[in-house]
């Protein structure tokens, strides 16, 4: 007699067969098929994101082949992507992981389209109360990213105690960026995305994806307008604040039609305009933003400042194009963002390690010695003898680079530990730390005395584990340092006995960033 399976069991086992047929491919040799069964319902068709991240290898450049195929095969703790040990054999494993590292065959694009396509406002700007929802210096605040579980926890600067974590886009990238006013902030993931955050409410307000590789975002000095800067593809985007509205795409394209990647973008508040670092073209690019009503208080008028530093009446939201001397992906500015430092990261140019250009002008004033790749996004300055030097540490030199702002000359360098990545002050504090992240002895931190020039102090917060990334409360009298593990901590220490007073558990913190230091522009921490 034949045995009839129920309907439900029938169905069970009919699933089941789909499953296996649809999750292990025929020939299982075709690993775009393979993709597509897999991956592609999280991660997009063509690699470019969806619930998960994009799958390019730009978007993966900080993850080792050997680590994407142990998260293929174990998932990800704390996140919605699952093991597929089970469904796939190793050498499925292997192949899928080495294709992702593959360019597509075609290169994909993200436009004015694809941007409005992405755009979600949950809560219109104003719609949200104006009061903290917390008890606590809305000035002296502290943004931790968290980047083990991809989340950040929102810290008071004067308790250290914790107010509020929540979840945020996978692979924070470039530095989380305030309002003036403390009470918004804005994330931008490696993979496009921009988060407009109220710090008030603790809500996400709006979203948008600019790009499908993005650097880094900045905010314009009076919070009006955001701009990003996209590795892929090669643009400037610009956004009013408020909503994240789009406003404009630069495609960043030479004079000679060649196309760049966009390194970085800053805000230059003294000059009233965002500065671009291109990685492919001889240039830096200047792009304004309206200026403030400025009063007129005479009869005749007389150009402002920062008028003046405009130059040649460049209109809003133009592109100024700076000739330079080299390819610069790296830049630090002084005070007034009268002068650019930049550093090559291919070594174009006459090995010099870096130069210093006059912004108004376009002239080089000066080259630098910084050989071994310095870091000088993370670099910072202080009074020393009544003259302004500025210091960075160095990516592949275990040293920091100490140079007179004036004469633009190096004028000490000190041997370190190892290559670092972070250097951090105040103005309140006699010291600077800084880590050394790429070294053999990555569990050390550096503080270095100001007035001396030299190393005081070497702390090692706990063997074995990394130590990075400073940044001191309002005042300069506290500071947290990070131990970037999976089950690291944020450390408190005393900013003058260099004595701990707190560990604070999280998960692999790596930036952390105070309200009052990022909106006043405080001289010891990056910009």
């Amino acid at each position: 007699m034949k045995r009839v399976l129920p309907l439900r069991m029938f169905l069970q086992a009919l699933a089941a067969t789909l499953l296996v047929t649809v999750m292990v491919p025929a020939g299982a040799d075709d690993i775009r098929t393979l993709y597509q069964s897999q991956c592609a319902s999280c991660h997009g068709e063509e690699r470019l994101g969806g619930i998960g991240p994009a799958l390019l290898p730009g978007n993966l450049s900080r993850l080792k082949p050997q680590a994407a195929e142990a998260v293929i095969r174990d998932g990800r703790p704390a996140s919605q992507m699952p093991a597929f040990g089970e469904q796939l054999d190793e050498g499925q494993i292997a192949s899928l992981a080495e294709w992702l590292y593959r360019a597509p065959e075609v290169e994909p694009t993200w436009g004015r389209d694809e941007i409005l396509d992405s755009h979600q406002v949950i809560h219109p700007d104003g719609s949200l109360p104006d009061e903290p929802l917390f008890d606590a210096d809305p000035l002296n605040l502290f943004i931790v990213v968290e980047t083990g579980d991809h989340h950040a926890s929102l810290l008071d600067g004067d308790t250290f105690e914790p107010i509020h974590r929540f979840e945020t886009r996978y692979a924070l990238h470039g530095g989380p960026k305030y309002t003036p006013d403390g009470r918004y902030v804005f994330f931008g993931s490696r993979d496009g995305w921009i988060t407009k955050y109220d710090i008030y409410n603790m809500e996400v307000v709006a979203e948008v994806r600019a790009g499908i590789n993005m650097r880094n975002i900045a905010v314009s000095a009076d919070g009006r307008y955001v701009m990003a800067a996209n590795y892929l593809p090669h643009s400037l985007v610009l956004f009013d604040a408020h909503n994240l509205d789009l406003m404009k795409v630069y495609p960043v394209v030479g004079e000679e039609g060649e196309s760049s990647r966009v390194s970085a973008v800053y805000a230059a508040p003294p000059r009233g305009s965002f500065i671009a670092a291109l990685k492919d073209i001889e240039e830096v690019w200047e792009i304004p933003w309206p200026l403030p009503t400025e009063p007129v208080v005479s009869t005749g008028h007389m150009a402002t400042p920062l008028e003046q530093r405009r130059g040649h009446d460049t209109p809003n939201f133009q592109v100024r194009r700076i000739p330079v001397p080299d390819y610069l992906d790296d830049f630090f500015f002084d005070l007034d963002y009268t002068h650019v430092i930049g550093a090559s990261r291919g070594g174009q140019g006459d090995g010099q390690g870096g130069m210093v250009v006059n912004l108004d002008s376009g002239e080089k004033v000066a080259d630098l010695p910084l050989e071994g790749m310095p870091h000088l996004g993370s670099g910072i300055t202080w009074e020393h003898e009544g003259r302004r030097v500025m210091a960075t540490p160095h990516l592949t030199r275990a040293a920091v680079s100490i140079i007179d702002m004036t004469t633009w000359e190096v004028i000490k360098t000190l041997e370190t530990d190892g290559p670092g990545f972070f250097m951090r002050s105040h103005a309140n504090s006699p010291y600077v730390w800084v880590d050394v992240f790429f070294g053999p002895h990555r569990d050390r931190v550096h503080v270095i005395d100001k007035a001396s020039l030299e190393i005081v102090e070497t702390l090692t917060p706990e063997p074995g584990k990394t130590a990075a990334h400073v940044e001191f409360d309002r005042h300069g009298e506290k500071l947290l340092l990070s131990l970037w593990e999976e089950d690291g901590a944020v450390i408190v220490y005393d900013g003058d006995t260099l004595e701990e007073e707190k560990r604070i558990p999280m998960s692999k913190p790596s930036g952390k960033y105070n309200v009052w230091n990022k909106t006043r522009y405080e001289e010891g921490t990056s910009h």
